[in-house]
């Protein structure tokens, strides 16, 4: 546990008769050298006292956000390394799920940026049930970490799953979580995502059905994994940029040159999630062409600058160049030929037509291509999980 030497972590212990194995873990990480600040909801006070918590923490316990201080929830937000959810029960995973800040614990969840780790204990109807699981399964596409449960005997008497987890799997999830915090110490990252617009006309374009959301959580997740700078450059989304990275917003696929290569020397990482459009108009009309009696368009195309191949021709020996390749066919095959046409480090390649990939769902599988012949090809995961796994194995090549 040499990892939470040091460390501030917020304890969020919540109503469940795993509460006096939560006070144990409170202790073990206080005896690891780690800060730890517990806030307890009301329930979870109808099974222990504060005072056992204040005891084991040797810090005041929260639980009230309006007699304890108005502002200490900010405080604990803003300078937690990790937040740490137990027993998470099936009410505040509800809560947190559609926004609810009701208490002090949900309300300092909401304020913070800090990762969250998020252990579940309950009856195994209950965490089966399918609106948890759906539950679990929004604040995961959010970046929240969840330990799985144990199957084991449970406190109704009955076995099954939703026994609170050991003691060696808590530890060791929480070890992961800080080695991870500085996997990409002392690097800047610049990503892209989104599609780009071609105009026709002032209303008219050629684009793409790219949501960025793949983009947008390399971004994220690459600001998580503790880079020294991230910056995101992305086309038109419907997305909000994360917080703490640099956002330069472009359309189209020249803006999108421009704004790369202008900062493409500065950076360590460059990962191209971007869905740039590979043809534009040759001729773009001032005004809105206007449907006439003719039965057909004619319009010619031209090509738009390659981008990646640019790039992986500019590279330098001290930086990483990671291309994605979305493709409905030949899928290996054609992602092994992106990788050595452009001189690249890694392919993430995907088959947008499997069912859970694609670019406007929340999950991917992804197979991760590499310059020696080595292929790994991830299961279905959220493309938050994808964005942390495609990060560690570059942590791995840097």
């Amino acid at each position: 546990m040499d990892a939470c030497k040091g460390k501030k972590i917020v304890a969020g212990i919540c109503g469940g008769i795993a509460v006096y194995k939560a006070a144990y873990i409170v202790s073990k990480l206080v005896q690891a050298g780690a800060s730890v600040r517990v806030i307890m909801t009301r329930a979870a006070c109808e099974f222990v006292t504060p005072l056992t918590f204040e005891s084991l923490s040797q810090h005041r316990v929260f639980t009230d956000l309006f007699r304890d201080d108005p502002l200490a929830h900010v405080e604990l937000a803003h300078t937690a390394d990790l937040f740490v959810l137990m027993p998470a029960t099936y009410n505040i995973i509800g809560k947190l799920a559609h926004g609810i800040a009701d208490d002090f614990l949900t309300t300092t969840v909401a304020a913070t940026r800090a990762p969250l780790l998020v252990i579940p204990a309950m009856e195994s109807q209950m965490y089966t049930n399918p609106v948890f699981q759906e539950n679990k399964k929004r604040l995961s596409e959010l970046g929240y970490r969840f330990l799985e449960p144990e199957t084991g005997h449970l406190a109704s008497g009955r076995s099954g799953v939703g026994r609170f987890p050991s003691e060696e799997k808590i530890f060791k999830a929480i070890e992961e979580i800080f080695a991870e915090r500085s996997l990409l110490k002392g690097r800047r990252v610049l990503v892209t995502a989104g599609p780009t617009r071609e105009m026709l006309d002032p209303m008219r374009c050629i684009t793409n059905k790219s949501s960025g959301k793949m983009g947008y959580a390399l971004a994220e997740q690459a600001r998580n994994l503790g880079a020294d700078s991230v910056c995101l450059v992305s086309g038109p989304t419907l997305l909000e940029p994360p917080v703490g990275v640099e956002f330069v917003k472009v359309e189209s696929a020249a803006e999108m040159h421009k704004a790369v290569t202008e900062r493409f020397p500065k950076f360590d990482l460059i990962l191209m999630a971007a869905a740039v459009a590979d043809w534009r108009p040759k001729k773009a009309f001032s005004h809105k062409l206007k449907k006439s009696d003719a039965r057909e368009l004619t319009l010619v195309l031209e090509k738009t600058p390659d981008i990646l191949s640019e790039l992986g021709r500019r590279k330098k020996k001290n930086q990483i160049l990671v291309g994605f390749a979305a493709e409905t066919e030949k899928i290996l095959e054609h992602a092994r030929e992106k990788l050595r046409a452009k001189n690249l480090d890694l392919v993430v390649a995907n088959d947008i037509t499997a069912p859970g990939a694609g670019p406007e769902v929340e999950t991917n599988i992804v197979t991760l291509l590499y310059r020696d012949g080595r292929s790994r090809t991830l299961p279905c995961m959220t493309k938050c999980e994808v964005a942390r796994e495609v990060l560690r194995e570059i942590a791995r090549l840097l």
